[in-house]
């Protein structure tokens, strides 16, 4: 130990290991198990006893212990069985009856086992709070209901315990037994595998030494002389059957086991590293060297939670329920992060970027650029149909006589009728706005669940301005097309009939604007050369052009939009893009020696996207009802009509492309004037006032019971926190831990012919009266133990009784 006695250090574990239950998150010391490995009869039950301070374990000749006792000693005055959930026992020999009835149960009363473990809570105030295992005794032969291969079955029992890395394995070997033959230690050989590992986790326990033929004694085994242990051996010695019958107490069973190793003369000198106590210490010491290699790795973790809850539970610390200056300057820190969050979410910011999908101010840049468009292209007229009206609109107005010039009254007609349809795709606009603005204040408000009615108030407030805000938008936006419809300005420099152009506009002057570039998968002009190829593609007002990559010095071609249309392509059944192609409505080749251009992407949002930037491009998607060639000759075969017609058609479409571009300026401009910069400014300077003038503004800042558990458990879990980093703090001050002892002479591990018995030889029993030394082992080499696995060539192999499956256990020669 270090200059903390055990005695003062078990509280302080135990404390640490009840923090680490607040604490939760995988915070767990993990204290190695510790099997008892034994024959039969070997006094493993003793053992257990006297170390936990206990008489409960059952009595008896034979095999008594039948089922293993999973035995969880922890800080509570009582016992537990889990199998009895809820029931305490405060009476110990009710537990021995209970641990009784309970082998029984599963195994009958005619010497049956099972290796369904029986898990039982004890406490005791003399030990960390740890995990112990008593396990049934080795056995050869069955006898009662046993199996004939009951050895087998007890064995990987066993084996399913002691297997584990964090088990220390306790091998209770018989003083009155030759230990060549001990099943404990072949147990702990097989399995734990390794000199090294097995010199970690393996102590010798010594019993019996009072039973002992008069003139014999164990002074060479536990001097660690033969078949020797890196850890040792202790002697103990346990209670007889005559002083269990008489109710003999632990407490006096210890100082009698005191006496007999300070009164032996063949003990008396190790006295001090012999008995229950000692061996109580070293498994104490065992486990304070576990708890110090953990403890590094705990403070660093625990303190970073520490540091992370550090702000949340300062501001809980000051929390007052009911005090009414908290519940006002809370409503006003919400209010403003509110209303900050609200801004950054419509103008953007960089901090808390959404990188999953589109929201708030994006999603309604994209409404005002990309779907606004495309719902306007996508409610372009029916050619046929309008062909048809220009042609009723022409003989109308001509009336009985047969017109010779193209009347300007069919023109106005038909372009009013075409203004008046755009009123559907700007409402739908001004729809998707106030569906986008109501998104966004619902996500804003999320901050506030801490607060069930200020949130559901917030929203209600917000979304009710944002609809009395939507009737005056909608009926300023159908201001705009009636606006639109009350004058046809025919002088517009736009206007293909205006006939006065300003000379200072050069074309060549005007560089083109561009509106998209990208990355496009060409899929058909790269099928001779082996598969698709992806280009950088920039679209501008007048061309497709497309590069070797997004540096833009190697163009591979150019492509005027003159006369392009786009048609959708089928998605392929090998390919996961979409794709669609662009072609030339005049049947000339858009590139090459190719008709079409099959570009693909790899969404169908990036599709839909590119779509909507060739619509504002110029680039139309392909008419459903067939080319407008030959529409018009079910209305009439006058070559003079048809040109009237055409000349309209061309008139109607040049003024409505003017038309277009001036609802797609003005409608973003409408609403963001009349909304969205209204809805900012009411949420920061007239929502506060508003939530202030409700009736029921005393209960807007009550908590939800969430909230109330969050804000407990913060402080409890900080408090948990600075407790357990205090805890190890004071057990890495006031503990050391202690070394393995150096390496021995092990070789007898390694099974080789005649190393057993060649110890034994060399190490002949003493007579009490010798007062001399015993005879030396061999001597100790200085080097390590060697690693790796144990080499069992030199074990003989017994074969098994008739019909068995198992493999027979190894047994040392």
């Amino acid at each position: 130990m270090g200059n903390r006695g055990m005695e003062d250090l078990i509280p302080l574990v135990n404390r640490l290991q009840d923090a680490f239950s607040t604490i939760g998150q995988s915070c767990n010391l993990d204290l190695p198990q510790i099997a008892v490995v034994g024959g039969q009869s070997a006094g493993k039950s003793s053992v257990l006893e006297n170390f936990v301070g206990r008489d409960f374990l059952p009595r008896g000749s034979g095999i008594v212990t039948r089922r293993p006792l999973v035995l969880q000693l922890i800080s509570a005055k009582y016992a537990e069985f889990l199998h009895c959930k809820g029931k305490m026992f405060s009476d110990f020999q009710e537990v021995r009856q209970e641990i009784e009835a309970e082998t029984v149960r599963l195994t009958g009363t005619n010497k049956g086992v099972s290796p369904v473990p029986i898990n039982l809570r004890v406490y005791s105030p003399h030990v960390l709070n740890l995990t112990l295992v008593d396990l049934p005794g080795i056995t050869k032969v069955p006898v009662g209901d046993q199996p004939a291969d009951i050895e087998y079955q007890v064995r990987d029992m066993i084996m399913q315990f002691i297997c584990k890395d964090n088990c220390l394995v306790l091998a209770v070997t018989p003083a009155n037994m030759d230990l060549a033959n001990s099943d404990a230690l072949k147990l702990a050989k097989d399995c734990i595998g390794s000199e090294y590992k097995m010199g970690q986790r393996t102590i010798g326990v010594i019993t019996k030494l009072d039973l002992m033929d008069e003139g014999t004694d164990a002074r060479h085994i536990l001097e660690n002389r033969l078949l020797p242990l890196r850890r040792g051996y202790i002697g103990v010695v346990n209670r007889s059957q005559k002083d269990i019958d008489g109710r003999k107490d632990i407490k006096a069973a210890l100082a009698a086991e005191r006496k007999f190793f300070l009164s032996h003369p063949a003990y008396r000198h190790m006295a001090d590293s012999m008995g229950t106590p000692y061996l109580q210490r070293v498994l104490n010491q065992q486990l304070t060297n576990h708890i110090r290699d953990c403890l590094p790795v705990f403070r660093s973790r625990l303190q970073t939670q520490l540091i992370a809850l550090d702000k949340e539970a300062e501001e809980y610390k000051h929390y007052r329920a009911d005090d009414p200056a908290r519940k006002t300057k809370a409503l006003l820190l919400l209010m403003q992060q509110f209303a900050a969050d609200f801004e950054k979410r419509i103008e953007g910011s960089g901090d808390q970027v959404d990188t999953i999908e589109l929201s708030g101010g994006a999603k309604i840049n994209r409404i005002f650029h990309e779907r606004f468009p495309f719902e306007l292209v996508k409610m372009e007229f029916d050619e046929r149909e309008l062909r048809r009206e220009i042609s009723y609109a022409i003989k109308n107005i001509h009336g009985i006589r047969t017109g010779l010039f193209t009347p300007d009254q069919a023109f106005e007609a038909i372009v009013k009728r075409q203004i008046i349809k755009l009123k559907g795709p700007c409402i739908k606009c001004v729809d998707m706005v106030i569906q986008e603005l109501i998104n966004t204040v619902r996500q804003c408000t999320t901050k506030l669940g801490s607060f069930p009615r200020l949130r559901e108030e917030t929203e209600r407030i917000v979304t009710t301005n944002i609809r009395d805000r939507e009737s005056r938008a909608k009926d300023q936006v159908l201001l705009l097309i009636d606006v639109q419809v009350a004058y046809i300005n025919t002088n517009h420099e736009d206007f293909i009939g205006f006939a006065n152009p300003s000379p200072d506009i050069t074309p060549d002057l005007i560089s083109p604007q561009v509106i998209r570039k990208g990355w496009l998968t060409v899929n058909n002009i790269s099928i001779i050369k082996g598969g698709a190829k992806e280009y950088w593609f920039v679209l501008t007002a007048e061309s497709l052009s497309w590069f070797k990559d997004d540096e833009e010095k190697e163009k591979k071609y150019m492509l005027p939009l003159d006369n392009l249309k786009l048609r959708d392509v089928e998605k392929s059944f090998l390919s996961s893009k979409h794709a669609y192609a662009i072609f030339n409505t005049e049947q000339r080749n858009v590139y090459k020696d190719y008709r079409f251009l099959e570009l693909a992407c790899s969404s169908q949002e990036e599709l839909d996207s590119w779509k909507a930037s060739l619509l504002r491009a110029g680039v139309y998607p392909e008419k459903v009802d067939g080319e407008c060639s030959g529409s018009s000759d079910s209305f009439s075969m006058d070559p003079q009509l048809e040109r009237q017609v055409e000349t309209i058609r061309n008139l109607v479409d040049s003024y409505m492309n003017i038309v277009y571009k001036a609802i797609r300026d003005l409608m973003p401009k409408t609403i963001m004037h009349l909304m969205i910069n209204n809805v900012k400014l009411y949420i920061g300077s007239d929502l506060l006032v508003q939530l202030y003038s409700l009736a029921e503004k005393c209960v807007l800042m009550d908590e939800s019971p969430e909230q109330e558990q969050r804000r407990e458990e913060v402080l409890r879990t900080h408090s948990a926190l600075k407790e357990a980093l205090a805890i190890i703090g004071d057990i890495s001050t006031s503990t050391s831990s202690t070394p393995l002892p150096p390496p021995v002479d092990s070789s007898w591990l390694h099974g080789a012919p005649g190393t057993t018995s060649k110890r034994i030889a060399a190490a002949p029993r003493a007579s009490p009266s010798t007062r001399g030394p015993a005879p030396m082992a061999p001597p100790v080499p200085s080097r390590a133990a060697p690693h790796g696995p144990i080499s069992n060539h030199a074990d003989t192999t017994q074969s098994p009784p008739t019909g068995l499956i198992r493999p027979p256990p190894n047994v040392p020669r």
